[in-house]
């Protein structure tokens, strides 16, 4: 097994104290880029990012919040603009730095997200990095499962890194959606992954994923299936067990029910 970067993939009970949300900032004006409100506002950015991204290769990490602001706004929301560094989900490197804005509307809708980003590394080895991982599920002869990713240790057997890699980038739909001001979200573990063999180039798995909720602590199950080929968008669909198994389209596929995939498979969905 291969023992996992912490500032990547270390579960996340074990870093409660430096991820806990505080209620909203009170005041407009510049905040302390220290601040956990900045810092959620920067996370949540990062979630919409890696899942429009839709790329194993480009999972960015925050590094460090190096400017904050917050403005309400008049029958909008708050408002947050931020400046922020990043880090290689997996190897914690330098990912460049990023600017953006984090609306959080009054209503309950998801936080609406404005986010452009240097990088260092090119296009290319991007694209590199996930036709690698692409052809190493590809290259499997039988379908993959696996449980408990990563385990208690912070372990992740070499096997199963692309399918980690692929439930953060299909979670952070899931994470970006269920966001608010004093609301936020990590993966904690996949919990079990099945694939599915497809007669098209598609890759698709079915995922149990726990989210970690700040700042009530508590661990929140998802169902989610995922769906990924490089160069596409990534189609993602969950289900919460607390949201009464409510269904949630981030991929433009076809509405559906919770009852429908499980038809559609015939599997534990």
């Amino acid at each position: 097994m291969q023992r996992v970067k912490p500032a990547a993939f270390l579960p996340l009970l074990l870093r409660l104290s430096a991820l806990l949300l505080p209620p909203p900032a009170g005041a407009d004006g510049e905040l302390s880029p220290g601040s956990p409100a900045a810092a959620g506002a920067a996370r949540v950015a990062l979630h919409h990012l890696n899942f429009q991204a839709g790329s194993p290769g480009a999972l960015r990490a925050l590094g460090q919040v190096r400017k904050a602001t917050l403005k309400s706004i008049p029958d909008s929301g708050r408002k947050y603009y931020l400046q922020f560094t990043t880090e290689d989900y997996r190897t914690g490197e330098n990912a460049g730095s990023c600017l953006a804005t984090v609306l959080y509307p009054k209503t309950k809708s998801p936080p609406v997200v404005n986010i452009k980003c240097t990088d260092t590394k090119d296009q290319k080895q991007t694209q590199e990095e996930d036709n690698r991982l692409y052809q190493k599920i590809r290259r499997q002869t039988k379908p993959i499962i696996g449980n408990n990713i990563p385990d208690s240790y912070g372990n992740i057997e070499p096997a199963l890194e692309p399918v980690w890699a692929l439930a953060v980038a299909g979670s952070s739909y899931m994470m970006w959606e269920k966001s608010a001001e004093n609301l936020g979200y990590f993966m904690a573990q996949v919990k079990s992954a099945k694939q599915w063999i497809r007669k098209d180039d598609f890759i698709e798995f079915d995922y149990i994923v726990l989210l970690h909720e700040i700042p009530t602590q508590e661990i929140v199950s998802c169902h989610m299936r995922l769906t990924w080929l490089p160069g596409h968008r990534l189609k993602v669909k969950y289900f919460c067990s607390s949201e009464n198994q409510r269904l949630e389209d981030g991929s433009g596929m076809e509405s559906g029910s919770a009852a429908g995939i499980l038809d559609e498979r015939g599997a534990n969905f």
